[in-house]
């Protein structure tokens, strides 16, 4: 997302000049608080904790703080970190999965192997945290596609997050990579779908497939809605293969960005 973008931490004392800034106007709604930009928890511990206690005595009302988690950023907190974030309100992560296939991660340099990344994910649970996932379907390509669908949906039932969000493939900042794949058809997506859905045996998790990428939208909770999930994919399937020709096109759904 960040191309035109170099990373960088923000100094401290920028951050808690742009909280003390806000209107006392405001301050009574805030209920919610999302830290971006990017990686957030990568911010040094200390430094973090010191944010959290800031927007706490800044918004009487808040209840909840946010942020992105990557591999990279939950490896640079101990699990007594994490515990001591979540007591200042860092509620949920958002976690980008991708794949539980280790083969289609190694080929999107994701970093991390999925045991790795799981183990993770369970420690960030372990103090507390709730998590939003995602994955990404066509991400394996033809080749792999089943095997993606299976493996991720593995992780995602060892992991039991609380969310689970399904992307799929699309052309920004990508060009390279998507050229060294099959990609695969709206036929071979929704395929590739109904196989996560069939292998997903969460406790509790609440699914979505509501991103703009996604020409199938999918909502509900596992494990009571599996098998109308199912169902509706069926349905789809059906519906869509009489319109000539169009389960066998490549969706082309592109970004622009700048």
């Amino acid at each position: 997302m960040y191309k035109g973008k170099n990373f960088h931490i923000r100094p401290l004392r920028e951050i808690l000049e742009e909280i003390a800034e806000i209107p006392a106007v405001y301050r009574d709604r805030i209920e919610r608080v999302f830290l971006a930009d990017g990686d957030a928890l990568v911010y040094p511990f200390d430094s973090l904790c010191t944010i959290l206690d800031a927007l706490a005595a800044t918004f009487p009302r808040l209840n909840r703080i946010a942020s992105y988690a990557s591999p990279n950023s939950l490896v640079s907190k101990t699990p007594v970190q994490l515990a001591e974030l979540r007591s200042r309100r860092l509620k949920i992560l958002y976690f980008g999965l991708e794949s539980g296939d280790d083969v289609t991660l190694q080929a999107v340099n994701k970093g991390f192997e999925s045991k790795q990344m799981a183990d993770l994910a369970l420690s960030a649970r372990g103090a507390g945290m709730k998590l939003s996932v995602t994955a990404i379907l066509g991400l394996a390509g033809r080749g792999r596609s089943l095997l993606h669908a299976r493996a991720t949906a593995a992780w995602v039932n060892q992991v039991n997050p609380e969310y689970f969000s399904l992307l799929t493939l699309f052309h920004r900042h990508n060009d390279e990579f998507v050229r060294t794949l099959q990609q695969c058809t709206r036929r071979e997506l929704m395929l590739e779908i109904r196989e996560l859905l069939s292998n997903l045996h969460p406790t509790k998790t609440i699914l979505r497939s509501n991103h703009v990428s996604n020409f199938l939208n999918l909502a509900g909770s596992y494990p009571k809605d599996r098998e109308r999930l199912l169902a509706d994919v069926d349905s789809a399937i059906e519906r869509a293969a009489k319109r000539t020709g169009y389960l066998d096109e490549v969706p082309s759904y592109q970004e622009e960005y700048y």
